[in-house]
């Protein structure tokens, strides 16, 4: 473990083995950093803020302090970061707040580039990409292997599917299926994120079977839950039932649909 002479860490911080602090970093009291985390230099971690092993942090981070949220009246609330991430310049990352289960959540292997924004209680599963200037408002979840292009903008509360791609300085305003590939200024679906499944070893037939389901469920006047209920009577892929299943799972939420006009 080295802590360079210029950096403040608060007592009852807890630093793993093989930690290494450089120049002008704060780390706080109630933060936790585990085995062979390393803080590049003016890195500030606040909070009840625990951060895997093995993670590298760049200038300027700002990792833990309190909420952007108006409601926020300094309840207790986490920040938990998974192992072997990489967080560069200008990442801001903010703990919990009681109106969302008073945590932020990411997993492992993520990367967070330049000036990315992770807002209080979003979840974020492992393997993900933000790109820079990436903004994820409050409560957002995002599930395994997700990118985000540069600039692109998160609205709150909003579910991003497994695999999906989100194009650059895209906004999305609504909910976005296991595997959608989004675009465009007011984000809209243009298909599914092929190049993305086959990367991750997707069969082929697996794939073809989401392409199917995905023109089927977005084709037409009908609604859409009632024909993602109508192709579950008829198949059995697991990928197309986990699009399926996203639908299903919150009924109450916008999803975000491919352009009509583009059809």
């Amino acid at each position: 473990m080295s802590v360079h002479s210029s950096s403040i860490v608060e007592d009852g911080a807890v630093l793993g083995e093989g930690v290494e602090i450089g120049p002008f970093c704060h780390v706080g009291s109630e933060v936790n950093l585990h085995d062979d985390v390393k803080l590049i230099s003016h890195v500030v971690i606040a909070g009840d803020t625990e951060i895997g092993a093995n993670v590298r942090i760049f200038p300027f981070a700002s990792i833990g302090h309190e909420p952007q949220d108006l409601k926020f009246k300094g309840e207790k609330s986490t920040l938990k970061i998974g192992a072997n991430c990489t967080i560069r310049e200008g990442v801001t990352i903010n703990p919990g707040t009681e109106g969302g289960g008073l945590e932020t959540i990411i997993g492992d292997r993520c990367v967070l580039l330049a000036n990315s924004h992770v807002a209080h209680d979003c979840t974020l599963g492992n393997n993900i990409i933000l790109s820079n200037n990436v903004m994820l408002a409050g409560h957002c979840q995002l599930a395994d292997n997700v990118i985000c292009g540069g600039g692109s903008a998160i609205h709150q509360f909003s579910r991003i599917g497994r695999n999906s791609f989100i194009g650059g300085m895209t906004g999305i305003e609504g909910d976005v299926i296991p595997f959608g590939m989004m675009r465009g200024a007011h984000g809209r679906l243009v298909g599914l994120n092929i190049i993305g499944m086959k990367r991750n070893g997707f069969e082929r037939k697996s794939i073809k079977a989401a392409s199917d389901a995905f023109k089927q469920i977005f084709a037409g006047d009908l609604p859409i839950r009632d024909v993602a209920n109508t192709i579950r009577q008829t198949t059995d892929d697991l990928l197309v039932l986990e699009i399926l299943d996203f639908i299903d799972a919150a009924k109450d939420r916008q999803l975000c649909k491919p352009d009509p006009s583009k059809a």
